[in-house]
């Protein structure tokens, strides 16, 4: 936990010293209207990535993938209580909330979204999201496509019910 908290304070920090276009991690009162903007905006994500399926271009979907996870993890910082512009910043508050028993969400959720030693480097949506994008390759095998979906929505599912609670 030591590290996850060093990461934290650098995390607060960095805002404090950027101000109000910070790239860092500020603490905020808890806002339910934002949480439910960044859920619009993960379910958009999802229409895309479903338009993009479609089209058969799984490589742009992967992207919508990842953003669309990604805006419900700012819905829950929202939640909680943090506005976050780093992505490292949110993985790390989200993993403190779930360390700390404050936040109810199976930490496999973060390591299926953020990159980790444990698994293979394909694995994460963030890894996959960076191989095509910053890469030549276009095609996604189907089957991993079709579980990204799966996981997206299922995803937006659980973060909805958090943001019940």
């Amino acid at each position: 936990m030591g590290h996850l908290r060093n990461k934290l304070e650098w995390c607060l920090n960095k805002a404090k010293k950027e101000s109000k276009t910070h790239h860092g991690l500020k603490e905020i009162n808890p806002n339910t209207r934002k949480a439910n903007e960044h859920i619009e905006k993960a379910n958009h994500n999802l229409k895309a990535m479903i338009y993009l399926i479609r089209g058969d271009l799984y490589d742009w979907a992967i992207n919508a993938s990842f953003y669309s996870m990604y805006h419900c993890l700012l819905a829950i910082l929202s939640k909680y209580g943090y506005e976050s512009r780093n992505q490292e910043c949110t993985f790390a508050v989200i993993e403190y909330l779930i360390e700390t028993k404050k936040l109810d969400l199976d930490l496999k959720w973060l390591r299926k979204i953020t990159s980790s030693s444990n698994e293979p480097k394909e694995e994460s949506i963030i890894n996959l999201r960076e191989k095509f994008q910053y890469g030549t390759e276009a095609m996604v095998n189907e089957t991993k496509i079709k579980q990204l979906l799966n996981d997206t929505k299922e995803f937006i599912d659980i973060v909805k019910e958090i943001l019940k609670k």
